[in-house]
């Protein structure tokens, strides 16, 4: 527990085989109360040595996609006494040792959401994020504050902290199953008022790390100007900033 709160930790697998071990076993097990892994339908032993070191989880029968992924995470989390639900790749791209940080934005009653940022550390070229990657977060983040009216350092990280309460009431069921899921759930609650509070984490981009291809990359940047463009024009139209 951490301020009281009880944190579960969620991870969304797809052939994490190689680092899953490793990830798990640097959360801080003292704060985290539960972990649950869902397997996306891995072509490798993600789902077994899941199993093997204790964690709960549950497989896909088949492949639905990174969104879908999440949807199932967050189902099984509301299912749970959890306060808090943290976000962490189980491909150890982010710091497990950092998720009392993030979680503690949320414990601590400031936000309701937490971002692990890898842009506000100012080590993500040295971390090892390609150089396009790096210029289209960048863009797609200063395009996206200017169309929210926010100050976020980064909206694509995958690391992330929320509160029951949001996941209660924002609908993320109604967002898509791909990539874009990510993008959409901020859009959500951005456009509820909702605070969204930030941590540094460390990039690390090494060959085991999942990474969506340029072709993947160039249809999420597109998803990622078409929600904001909408929520640009929601907000214009309305003066509660673009609130449902």
């Amino acid at each position: 527990m951490l301020n009281g709160k009880r944190i579960l930790a969620v991870m969304p697998a797809y052939n994490a085989a190689a680092t899953v071990e490793r990830t798990y076993g640097e959360l801080p097990h003292g704060v985290v109360d539960e972990v649950l892994l869902v397997d996306d339908a891995s072509s490798d032993a993600t789902a077994s040595i899941a199993r093997a070191l204790g964690i709960l989880h549950a497989v896909h029968p088949h492949n639905q996609g990174y969104g879908a992924n999440q949807k199932s995470c967050y189902r099984a989390a509301l299912k749970t006494n959890a306060d808090v639900v943290v976000m962490i790749h189980p491909d150890y791209q982010y710091s497990p040792a950092l998720v009392p940080a993030i979680a503690a934005l949320v414990t601590s009653g400031e936000y309701d959401a937490g971002l692990g940022s890898r842009i506000l550390g100012g080590t993500a070229l040295s971390g090892g994020m390609p150089l396009y990657k790096y210029v289209a977060n960048r863009a797609l983040t200063l395009f996206q504050n200017l169309a929210t009216g926010a100050k976020l350092s980064e909206y694509h990280t995958g690391f992330r902290a929320y509160s029951r309460a949001l996941l209660e009431a924002v609908p993320w069921e109604d967002n898509s199953d791909d990539f874009i899921f990510d993008n959409e759930i901020l859009m959500q609650i951005l456009a509820r008022g909702y605070r969204i509070g930030e941590v540094s984490v460390p990039t690390r981009y090494f060959k085991e790390a999942s990474s969506i291809n340029f072709r993947r990359s160039v249809r999420y940047g597109l998803g990622v100007v078409r929600q904001s463009v909408l929520f640009a024009s929601r907000r214009r139209g309305r003066p509660d900033q673009g609130r449902p």
